[in-house]
Formats: structure tokens, sequence, C-alpha cells
């Protein structure tokens, strides 16, 4: 049986890269509680895999379509440790069709009272401020190969949100009988 850390590829460097990337650009880990680190499967084998293996160690907050793939988060029962604090979810994604992506641990979300004011407060960050104009705001940083995004939401307040509205996406049956080389994409 694995352990977590083992099943995440040693989560503790890859937080650590986070720090220390934030810290390059003059941005304290404490802005805010990081809510969930996000692993992107290499294909549907690893996710489904993964999917299985994680929910030993968390509960299943939602399984859901999320541009034409699946996506999964998990309530872990034991947060996981972090320089960030106790990071409470851990989001599973599968691939993105056609894209090539670096599979494993991808980046970690950190919730802000405001976005406009973090701009405001560390204007020579180079934030990727595209996804402001989205459904769910949010800011990106770019910490090659991973990133932090900063949202005034946690993942698991904005899952109940979407639930209680009915706009979970569920996973068509047929979505697994696909080809294993072809996948949603984003």
């Amino acid at each position: 049986m694995s352990t977590l850390n083992e099943l995440l590829g040693e989560p503790c460097h890859f937080l650590a890269e986070l720090e220390l990337g934030l810290l390059e650009h003059g941005l304290p880990p404490s802005l805010g509680p990081m809510d969930h680190v996000c692993y992107r499967a290499a294909d549907r084998q690893e996710y489904l895999r993964l999917r299985s293996a994680l929910a030993r160690f968390a509960d299943c907050l939602v399984e859901g379509m999320i541009g034409n793939r699946p996506i999964i988060t998990f309530r872990l029962h034991q947060p996981l440790t972090s320089p960030f604090g106790p990071i409470p979810c851990i989001e599973l994604a599968a691939p993105k069709a056609g894209k090539a992506h670096r599979h494993g641990l991808e980046h970690g979300e950190i919730v802000v009272d405001s976005l406009g004011r973090l701009l405001e407060s560390y204007p020579d960050v180079p934030f990727n401020t595209k996804g402001l104009q989205g459904p769910a705001p949010e800011l990106t940083l770019a910490l090659p190969p991973y990133q932090v995004k900063f949202h005034h939401h946690s993942l698991a307040d904005t899952i109940t949100r979407e639930i209680a509205r009915n706009e979970v996406v569920p996973v068509p049956d047929e979505y697994w009988s696909k080809d294993s080389n072809s996948s949603g994409k984003r």
C-alpha cells in the first residue's frame, strides 16, 4: 500500500519550490491559505488508478467534466503539511486532449481577500491577469514548471455552490470507453 506522499511524488519538494518562487517575486507564503494542490494525470489509466488510490486518503467532494475532461476533488483526511499551512484538498485532473503537458503536481491555489489589492500591493509581480474575466476570477503566477493561482474563494466553497446550483456536469459513462489516447480538452 502506497502512502499519500508516494502517490503524489513527494509533495514537499513541489511545495518548497512554490514557496521559493513566491519569495523570489517578493510574495510571502502567508498571503492566504493554500486550499488545494492539483495533480495532472499523465493519461486515463493514471487518472483512474490515482482516483481509486486517493479515495483511501480522502473523501470525494465532486467529480465532473471541466473543459471536456474529468476532474475530481478530494478533501484529505489528513491535510498536507506545507509552508502555506495545512492544505485540505487535492484536485486530480485528467489530461487535456492534443496538448502536451507535464504530469504530476502542477499548481497550488491560494485564497486571498482581494485580487485587486494583490495586484496593487505587488505591481512588479508578473501575474497573468487573463483569468480575471472568467466566471471564477483568478490570477496566475508562472513558476516553471509549476504555477500558483490566486482566488477569492476556496475550491471546496466553489464546489458547494456549484452542487447547490446543479452546475456540475457528470462524467459520461462513454468517456471511459473512448480511445485511451484521446481525452477531453479544456
